[in-house]
């Protein structure tokens, strides 16, 4: 039985012993047929009650059986309502303690079973979730549900564009529900997870208008929105730090969630200084602008990113055959892996000097590719990026792809596992991102690239 099943059938049975009052107030009165409508609607409300317990814990199920007694006592209470020394209080008493052993074995003797849906978009941000996901999954009093939902690139105009569906690149261990037959408006689960915030307010994607964090909320008593990134720890005294990461916080997903877990207690304290600041200056009211609510709101439990990270070991990993030709050298040993990582961000600030900077990369390190290994992973959304925001760069960035993948002397990594990329590779260099944590947390050296260099 569903947690939410139980508690509604306890509220029917709240409901049915306060109609008890009404029916003894009626005989007493001698309003009769009163009474006895009231005791049908009763026993209408206890059938249906008899057959969700039945639906969900199976025949023979002692609740089920007291339901039963319950509707003949109603059935008895209706033939004889009228009649010469019918005793109400005793039939009153009857009905009530009845209705308290039904509360007892539903409260007691039931397998109550919690509902938990976890909504990831891009397979490569699922890291973020993962760790959750399987604890729920290992929970035997809950049914944990990964569906992943679409997305769309949005166009310039910010209308929708071309829909993504990455369902098929999530890890083999991951049962996959599909989007289009979990009914989460039907099913109600406990508990949603989320990775992605912004609902309509992001400039290049959005996932499907369905899941935006401001309508799971109205379907489930807990929506928990778990950022799908890492950020370099920011000392909260650090105003001028926390002022180039504060547009993360008052966000549709962190408004919406009733718990948002951030990846350290500090960065819970940025979370919950600056949304009571940006909740203030926009008006909200309540429990928005109450410091005890927002603080039990976000938790700074820690981010599963790095628990995943950390779980992994290199000798369980499957290396493709075309990587293994770049990493192996003619003598059969392994080069030193070098993870190259460009952003979003850097791309958007500096345009074609960006792209410049890329190839002078690319450049150096295929000049030593008989000792070193670059593994280049770009930000999953840079095509969609720039396509939406800088559709200039399109043709140049896209052409130094596809040379670097012709030449074949470098590891592409387009995959959705990232912490593949992480744990087999040696030192990290490029942009600053949510990456450069992940190495720090296996303790790789780590150089942030300067464009200027």
């Amino acid at each position: 039985m569903r947690k939410k099943q139980q508690q509604e059938i306890l509220g029917i049975l709240r409901t049915l012993s306060t109609a008890h009052t009404t029916v003894k107030n009626a005989i007493e009165k001698g309003n009769f047929q009163e009474a006895r409508n009231m005791l049908a609607e009763c026993q209408q409300a206890a059938v249906a009650v008899g057959t969700s317990i039945e639906q969900s814990e199976g025949e023979g199920h002692a609740a089920v059986a007291c339901m039963e007694e319950y509707c003949e006592t109603l059935y008895e209470i209706y033939e004889k309502t009228g009649s010469k020394g019918f005793e109400t209080n005793k039939a009153y008493k009857m009905l009530h303690r009845q209705l308290i052993n039904a509360e007892n074995i539903i409260k007691n003797d039931t397998n109550v079973r919690r509902e938990a849906a976890f909504f990831p978009y891009k397979a490569s941000m699922w890291d973020s979730l993962e760790s959750v996901y399987l604890e729920a999954k290992a929970d035997p009093q809950c049914d944990a549900y990964c569906v992943p939902i679409p997305y769309f690139d949005l166009n310039p105009d910010r209308s929708f564009g071309e829909m993504h569906y990455e369902g098929g690149d999530y890890p083999k261990d991951i049962e996959i529900t599909d989007w289009q037959t979990y009914n989460f408006e039907e099913r109600m689960p406990d508990e949603i997870y989320i990775h992605n915030a912004y609902d309509d307010c992001n400039l290049v994607t959005s996932v499907h208008p369905r899941f935006y964090a401001r309508n799971l909320r109205k379907y489930t008593d807990k929506l928990v929105y778990i950022p799908y990134f890492v950020l370099g720890e920011i000392d909260p005294d650090d105003q001028a730090a926390v002022d180039s990461m504060k547009h993360f916080i008052f966000l549709p997903g962190v408004i919406c969630a009733d718990k948002v877990i951030v990846q350290s207690e500090k960065m819970k304290q940025i979370y919950v200084n600056e949304y009571l600041k940006a909740a203030k200056k926009s008006g909200f009211k309540g429990e928005h602008i109450d410091r005890k609510y927002v603080e039990q709101k976000i938790s700074g439990a820690g981010s599963p990113k790095l628990d995943r990270v950390q779980r992994i070991r290199k000798e369980d990993l499957e290396i493709p055959p075309d990587w293994l030709a770049v990493i192996r050298k003619a003598d059969g040993t392994d080069k030193k892996i070098v993870f190259y990582n460009t952003s979003i961000t850097a791309l958007l600030e500096h345009g074609e000097k960006m792209l410049e900077k890329m190839s002078r990369v690319f450049e150096i390190f295929k000049e030593h590719r008989n000792d070193i290994a670059l593994l280049w992973r770009p930000h999953p959304l840079i095509p969609s990026t720039i396509r939406a925001m800088r559709p200039y760069l399109w043709e140049g960035y896209s052409r130094i792809v596809e040379t670097y993948r012709q030449e074949g002397w470098g590891i592409y990594d387009d995959s959705a596992d990232i912490d593949r990329a992480v744990v087999i590779s040696d030192a990290y260099y490029g942009d600053g991102s949510s990456v450069v944590q992940l190495c720090r947390e296996r303790e790789m050296p780590v150089m942030i690239q300067n464009i200027d260099v």
